[in-house]
């Protein structure tokens, strides 16, 4: 079969990430597993991870769309699937509360070409993407044995393959089908408490588009429903501020985390 690398316009990126319609919101789900990659070690299954992103594309004059989301990922016990709400470190013997993602927002603007490998019936974006940022923790002194590195440093690797025949399509406002990979090299998590021993994290995960809330895990479900309703929905606008990372969450909420309590934080629906 004929592959071909093509500049497809970023009207098809958006029905592949999110939609056309910017009335609507769109859910990608993803699930996976985080593995250690410790220098001299072997690796070690640390848990699985149940996640989601809800996004909204919104038209600009210039061609271009404002895309803005909402972040959820759970990190769950590997053995019985369920939320882990403590986690015992097993390098230092000490357990800690779990801090799960609840990113809000994640935004970002698309326009002009976006290269795709198009592979007969089916079309695949790939984004290898990595951030490099000075850590917002390190330069105080209370987050030294949480996350002390100057530098935030990580590997995105992302591969999403869609209907190409639904991308050509222009009745269609959003693909009818999507299959994500997304693999990552990252750094322990704040919450883990591993100060600056040496070592990464790997993730490994697969995910789909799904047509909605129903259509979610039930673990998601129940979450959304009843904790955080504010995941029911995107934004809906392009909201001001800086996204939100793990990082910044971690040091947004340290005081409810040194206090035991259940995350995310409880968050009403928008209105």
């Amino acid at each position: 079969m004929v592959v071909q690398i093509q500049e497809l316009e970023a009207q098809h990126w958006v029905k592949t990430r999110s939609s056309l319609d910017p009335s609507q919101s769109t859910f990608l789900m993803w699930a996976g597993k985080i593995y250690t990659f410790i220098p001299g070690e072997k690796r070690k299954l640390l848990f699985k991870i149940l996640g989601l992103s809800v996004s909204r594309c919104i038209p600009q004059p210039e061609g271009s769309w404002d895309f803005t989301s909402r972040e959820l990922t759970y990190y769950l016990n590997p053995e019985t699937d369920e939320v882990l709400q403590k986690w015992e470190n097993p390098w230092t013997g000490e357990t800690v509360s779990v801090i799960h993602v609840a990113n809000n927002p994640v935004q970002g603007t698309f326009g002009g070409k976006f290269p795709a490998r198009v592979e007969g019936d089916s079309t695949t974006f790939v984004f290898d993407i990595f951030p490099t940022y000075p850590n917002p923790l390190a330069d105080d002194p209370k987050f030294a044995e949480y996350s002390p590195f100057p530098i935030y440093q990580a590997a995105e690797l992302f591969k999403l393959t869609v209907p190409t025949a639904d991308l050509l399509d222009p009745t269609l406002l959003s693909v009818s089908q999507l299959k994500l990979s997304w693999d990552r090299i990252g750094q322990w998590l704040p919450w883990m408490k591993m100060g600056d021993r040496p070592g990464n994290l790997i993730y490994s995960a697969v995910g789909s588009k799904v047509s909605g809330l129903t259509e979610l895990p039930q673990l998601l479900q129940n979450e959304i429903n009843t904790r955080i309703p504010l995941y029911k929905q995107a934004p809906k606008k392009f909201l001001d501020g800086e996204d939100m990372t793990s990082w910044l969450y971690f040091q947004k909420h340290f005081q409810a985390y040194l206090a035991g309590e259940v995350f995310p934080i409880s968050e009403a629906e928008e209105l």
